[in-house]
């Protein structure tokens, strides 16, 4: 039994750090990539997500990529009473579908699209007051589809998020 116990360890280690890794999309193709999405559903453990994520409603992101392969991303929010733009860069890692944020310590994969409908994203913030993780679920209509929610849902669990954390934002008609 104890001639196990080192094994066992070892095992167990093995899968925590092959659950850490966030798989990512193989072969981006960036040109279909490229265009509006709506974000129609997040997961996240940020605080201020957290404590807005009720009155949340979808969103667009605009992405576009530069010639040297980074990425470029215009948010638009809906708010109480005018929408707020934000304008992120994220620059290539030199994995296809892996983006650096320098200036806000951001980490962001294309985990999966299948470019027409739908993509997941994953964003790590590295901080020094509050590291968080989100999941976004994109959508290339504002309509997302049971099926498509599910699958997302069943990504929630893998990426240390619980359910409780997650946002299915209404239609903005923005």
């Amino acid at each position: 039994m104890t001639a196990a116990l080192p094994s066992l360890a070892l095992a167990l280690l093995c899968l925590l750090w092959a659950g850490a890794q966030v798989p990512v999309q193989p072969y981006l193709d960036t040109e279909k990539f490229a265009g509006v999405w709506h974000v129609t559903a997040i997961a996240s453990n940020c605080s201020i997500f957290l404590k807005m994520k009720d009155g949340m409603k979808s969103s667009t992101a605009i992405i576009s990529f530069m010639l040297e392969g980074d990425l470029a991303m215009k948010l638009v929010w809906p708010l109480m009473d005018k929408c707020q733009e934000f304008e992120l860069l994220f620059q290539q890692s030199g994995q296809a579908g892996h983006y650096m944020g320098a200036q806000e310590k951001r980490d962001l994969r294309v985990m999966e699209t299948d470019y027409s409908c739908y993509a997941v994203l994953h964003e790590a913030h590295h901080s020094e007051g509050e590291p968080s993780v989100a999941l976004q679920l994109l959508t290339r209509e504002q309509d997302v589809s049971p099926q498509l929610l599910h699958k997302f849902m069943e990504l929630i669990p893998t990426m240390g998020l619980t359910e409780d954390m997650l946002a299915i934002l209404p239609k903005s008609g923005e």
